[in-house]
């Protein structure tokens, strides 16, 4: 009789854990997925008008492809904040390593300057109410989170961000 019982507790305890590490295996999947591969996100703000919407946007992160050097021109970018690392901007790629810009200063004065190497001058689509690289000059690789795929809402919006 204990014997019974016993294996009725073994096989419980066996299927509970088997249950447990399904779980765990999931989790560690969808961990990796979200922080190495693509993942959902929420964006909103003034700076990225008309692209994006002030109440906010989902869009779907590619977070692989600025790491294999696949950034180009015009692609909308989220960036580390280089002014507060707890911010994520959402901007607009603009300059490369090596390409020459031209922004207007707050000052009011025409700057010109080359984007150095292992950096990105990036800006929003709304440079009235945009604080980017104007305000801090250009932006290094290592601030940058993902590549922002497609909109996926609000559904009346899916589609792409690509370039331009």
């Amino acid at each position: 009789m204990w014997a019974s019982k016993l294996g009725q507790w073994r096989s419980i305890a066996k299927e509970a854990v088997d249950r447990t590490m399904l779980i765990a295996e999931f989790l560690c999947l969808l961990h990796v997925t979200e922080t190495y591969l693509f993942s959902p996100t929420l964006v909103y703000g003034p700076s990225m008008l008309p692209t994006l919407n002030m109440r906010g946007d989902v869009l779907i992160v590619d977070r692989l492809s600025h790491h294999l050097g696949k950034l180009e021109l015009g692609d909308v970018v989220l960036v580390k904040s280089p002014q507060n690392p707890r911010r994520i901007l959402t901007k607009r790629v603009l300059g490369m390593e090596g390409d020459v810009v031209s922004f207007n200063a707050h000052t009011g004065n025409l700057k010109t300057l080359v984007v150095p190497k292992g950096h990105v001058w990036i800006q929003g689509d709304n440079i009235y109410a945009s604080t980017d690289s104007r305000n801090f000059g250009p932006v290094s690789y290592g601030l940058i989170q993902g590549k922002a795929y497609c909109r996926i809402w609000p559904l009346t919006e899916f589609g792409s961000l690509g370039p331009g």
